[in-house]
Order: structure tokens, then sequence, then C-alpha cells
């Protein structure tokens, strides 16, 4: 059944083809259900969907969640008078899905996020294309879940903000080896070639160290509260200690603090990150996401600290921007609209490609700005 130099996908999709021909399959007619193509195949579901998404998007099939998938491609002769209503519902069903792309996001609750989704629906909406959002909330299960629903669909793509790229999701290596087109944005898998983009974290912590290093702190401190090292992070930390050795200073541990949590609900004075504000261990804080950026300034009033002439804060992101430009922290500017963007036209690119090697893609860096405004001043 198989042909070992054609991918397994294509193998399924020119099987069903070769079957609605010599069996005579009519418009509306039932092929094979998932489970049976996955038996005669041996495959997973998921390049049994990725398959009948193909088959969907050009056109061949009909796919209706909770019934099957349905011959799209008329057989017969149709008379004056048109089609049978049921032949009219199941065309509109497959119009409902055309140039449909799917967003998987943590959450949407930041400026950051916001921003991101922004571009996107500005690019897809360029092109004539809608988009459906899922949510991951962080977990990895979740965003499992959602890329499942997003196939089943039968969505033309995907625009995915990997929960942690720490930990591999086995769906988004499926994807891959199947080849099914989707972008990762701002996180990658490593080892794993993708269609990647983001910011540029080195050059991020390089800007905000260079330009506290010519107000003169000596004592900077880089702050991170995600819950394990990501790659994301490590970049990030990387590019500061590069930063620090290239201007001939030493490297002091304690400056680089990670591995802890903050919660709204959480006594701000007993946590240990305030003990650490309130005895002036450091002269200057990068947080690498806005909101803690926002919880150190806090600490530091509750310490009787006055920022920025006791302490200077440098955030990525922007923890208080309501709209582009309004806001009061020094911040490494990441243009996350940008970001969306130019993800939404790669996976559309990468959609309508005709004859591009599957195994060339693309990794994309958008080089960030250093935004300077209140929380920052030179070291007394």
């Amino acid at each position: 059944m198989k042909n070992e130099r054609m991918p397994l996908y294509q193998q399924i999709q020119d099987y069903i083809k070769e079957l609605i021909q010599s069996s005579g399959l009519k418009q509306g007619d039932r092929i094979p259900t998932e489970k049976e193509l996955m038996e005669l195949f041996n495959v997973s579901k998921i390049t049994v969907v990725n398959a009948l998404a193909g088959l969907s998007n050009e056109g061949s099939i009909t796919r209706v969640p909770g019934r099957g998938s349905f011959v799209n491609k008329a057989k017969m002769e149709t008379s004056d008078t048109g089609r049978p209503a049921s032949h009219l519902h199941e065309q509109r069903e497959s119009s409902f899905r055309e140039k449909i792309i799917g967003i998987v996001m943590p959450t949407i609750e930041d400026y950051f996020s916001i921003r991101l989704i922004d571009g996107m629906q500005k690019a897809l909406l360029e092109k004539g294309y809608r988009s459906v959002i899922q949510l991951s909330g962080g977990q990895l299960d979740k965003e499992k879940e959602a890329i499942k629903l997003f196939m089943d669909f039968g969505v033309e793509g995907l625009l995915i903000f990997p929960v942690d790229e720490g930990q591999y999701n086995e769906e988004i290596l499926s994807m891959k080896f199947s080849g099914f087109p989707f972008v990762l944005i701002d996180r990658f898998l490593p080892g794993v070639e993708t269609d990647f983009i983001a910011s540029d974290g080195r050059i991020g912590t390089q800007l905000a160290v260079d330009y506290l290093w010519e107000l003169g702190h000596r004592e900077i401190a880089i702050c991170s509260d995600s819950p394990i090292q990501t790659v994301t992070v490590q970049e990030r930390i990387d590019g500061y200690m590069n930063a620090l050795k290239n201007k001939g200073a030493l490297i002091n541990p304690a400056h680089i603090i990670t591995e802890f949590s903050l919660r709204t609900s959480d006594d701000v004075q007993a946590h240990p990150l305030f003990r650490y504000v309130k005895n002036r261990m450091a002269t200057a804080y990068i947080t690498l996401n806005g909101r803690l950026g926002a919880y150190i300034h806090q600490m530091a009033e509750l310490a009787g600290l006055n920022v920025p002439q006791d302490l200077s804060i440098i955030t990525f992101d922007d923890s208080t921007a309501i709209m582009e430009g309004v806001t009061n922290f020094t911040h490494v500017k990441q243009f996350e609209h940008e970001i969306g963007f130019k993800a939404a036209e790669l996976l559309l690119n990468r959609i309508n490609a005709d004859g591009e090697p599957k195994g060339k893609y693309n990794k994309i860096l958008i080089k960030p700005e250093l935004i300077t405004r209140h929380t920052t001043s030179e070291c007394k």
C-alpha cells in the first residue's frame, strides 16, 4: 500500500482520489473514516487529518465534524434546477472552512499578546483569511487539544505561540513530519527545524545593559519569573552576560535571579525578591516581562525607595501601555505587531507556495529597540 518515497499524507490523498474515480463515488458519498484510514495505512490520526485537510482545502471532499468526510467533487450531471438541498448544505460547510487559520496562544491578557494578535489579524484579513483563536492557558495538554481541534475543523494552517519550548509537543512534531503548514512564534523547539519568528532576545538584553552602563550602573540584575529555564529566557540571559563580558565586568551569579514565581495573591513584602530589592543588592533591574517590572516597582515603593532615583528598571515589553507610545517604563520594544504580521505572512506563503522545498524553513529574528522613559536614571 505504501510508497516509501512518497509522504504518507500524500499516499492517503492519492488513495482517496483513486477510490473516488474507480468506485464511481458521487457528490455527497461518504469516504472511509479516519479510523479506517489509520488502520489501512498504519499511521497516526494527525497524518490522516492532515491528508483530509489538504483534500478539503482543494475542494475534493467536505469534512463535517461528527459526521465524517464526503465527496465534494461533482461526478454526475446536474439539472438546471440545481443540486439537492443537502448538497447545498455540504457546499456551505466547505465554504465556511475555506481560508481559516488557527491561532494558539497561552493567554491574551497582556499588551504583548494583544499586539501580536492584532498583527496576525491584519495580515490575514488583507489576504482574505479569517482566524479562530484557542488559548492553552500555559498547559501543554491544552495546547495539544487546541491543535487537534483545529486539525479536525480543517484549518489551512496554524500560528502557534508554544507553551514552552522545553517540552516537546508531539502534535507539533507530527505536523512537521507530515508537511502541514505552521509557524512558531517567540519560542521554538531546540534541535527541530521549523518556520519560526521572534524578537532577538540577545540583542534586547545587550541594549538594556549598555544603556544602564552608560548611566553609571555596575550592579545590574536580570530577573525572570518563568517556572523553568526556557530557551527564550536563556537567550536573554546569554545576551546580558555577553554584554557585561564585553565591558570587562565580572558576572555576579547573585544578580541572575530566576526560578521563582509571583502571584497577585502573594504577600509582596514576604517574598525573597522584596528583601533583595529593599537591601539594594542591585541598583538596576532588567525584567524579562513587563508584569515583573511592575512588581519590582511596587516592591521598591514599599521598601521606601524611589524609582528611578534609587533604583532603575528596564522591562521586556511594557506593563503600562494602553496604546502604543503611551508608557512610563523604559523598555525593550519587541515590535509585537510586526512579529504577528510577518508570522501570518510567512504562514500564508508556506500555504500558497508552489514547489517550495519541504525542508527549507525560515528563522526570522526582529531587531528590538530600547525605548527610554521614566524608570531609569543615572546611578548615584
